[in-house]
């Protein structure tokens, strides 16, 4: 965890330094992507971040100092949405963006808030992939089946499928739904949502851009960061043989595979939570934090 500011307001060449730091950081994480759409290639792993939740690689560049921070010499920043002018700086207006994305902001506070206290589960194994091309004539991926159509699905009828997130649910065959413990849908999504599902974590990244200005450059970095790896675990564990690039298979199909998909989940978990609290942290109001300020320094909670 970053280092507390000695205080609320920060310099022209503190800031700039700051949100310069963070532009390099995000260019290297995007870089790959970026070449490879230079060129016109598709990647099935990495390119899923930019594709299933359309943030461009320029949102991840812009810097945010988060909620309760000044900038100092900072008159460009005015014209900036939810920012605002306030004593000799610009801060991020944290009551104006509260009160024009309420529905949004309350929607997503009390979800990360409802997964965050939910007790984590890790036996799903990662089938939800596996449940996505049960029985179907064709796949999501342009990437063969490790175990071929027959045997992709005989790993689905020999599971219980224990899936608890909505924007997985609502990919599966309509041959797999029947068999999930839990029909699932958009209205009782918070009520299903816990810390242990790839996908929850995944989406902490979402909900991070959703919140704008008031999250802290780091956190939303950070929160990428978290999501990429979480797919990369999500997709060496389903059903698609990605030898081609470089991916090694988690055979969740056998008691080994399990064994390192759950200790791996578990891990992945751990830092989902991490980063729901800060960003709760961040983006809630408190009476003894000062918001985004614990988090300004370009170093990782992970």
């Amino acid at each position: 965890m970053s280092v507390l500011l000695d205080a609320a307001t920060l310099d022209r060449t503190e800031w700039t330094a700051l949100a310069d730091q963070h532009a390099a950081r995000a260019d290297a994480l995007t870089a790959d992507h970026r070449e490879r759409a230079r060129r016109a290639e598709k990647h099935p792993v990495e390119d899923f971040l930019f594709s299933y939740y359309s943030y461009k690689p320029a949102v991840l560049r812009r810097w945010h100092p988060g909620t309760g921070v000044a900038l100092a010499d900072a008159d460009e920043r005015a014209g900036w949405r939810w920012y605002r002018h306030a004593g000799n700086g610009i801060i991020v207006d944290a009551d104006a963006f509260r009160a024009e994305r309420g529905s949004l902001y309350r929607g997503i506070v009390n979800l990360l808030r409802a997964t965050q206290d939910r007790p984590a589960q890790f036996g799903c194994f990662g089938l939800h992939e596996w449940a996505m091309v049960y029985r179907a004539d064709e796949v999501r991926h342009a990437v063969p089946l490790r175990l071929g159509r027959a045997g992709t699905d005989a790993v689905v009828d020999a599971h219980d499928l224990k899936c608890t997130h909505f924007d997985a649910f609502r990919f599966f065959t309509p041959d797999a739904v029947p068999r999930n413990r839990e029909s699932l849908s958009r209205d009782a999504q918070v009520d299903h949502e816990q810390p242990g599902c790839l996908h929850a974590g995944m989406d902490v990244y979402k909900w991070a851009v959703k919140l704008g200005p008031l999250v802290p450059g780091p956190l939303l970095l950070d929160a990428f960061v978290l999501a990429r790896d979480i797919r990369t675990l999500d997709m060496e564990a389903s059903p698609y043989d990605l030898s081609a690039w470089g991916y090694r298979p988690v055979a969740v199909e056998t008691p080994a595979g399990k064994a390192e998909y759950v200790s791996r989940q578990r891990a992945l978990s751990e830092r989902g939570q991490a980063l729901r609290r800060a960003v709760l942290a961040a983006v809630t109001p408190s009476d003894d934090t000062p918001g985004g300020a614990d988090f300004l320094r370009p170093t990782s909670v992970l």
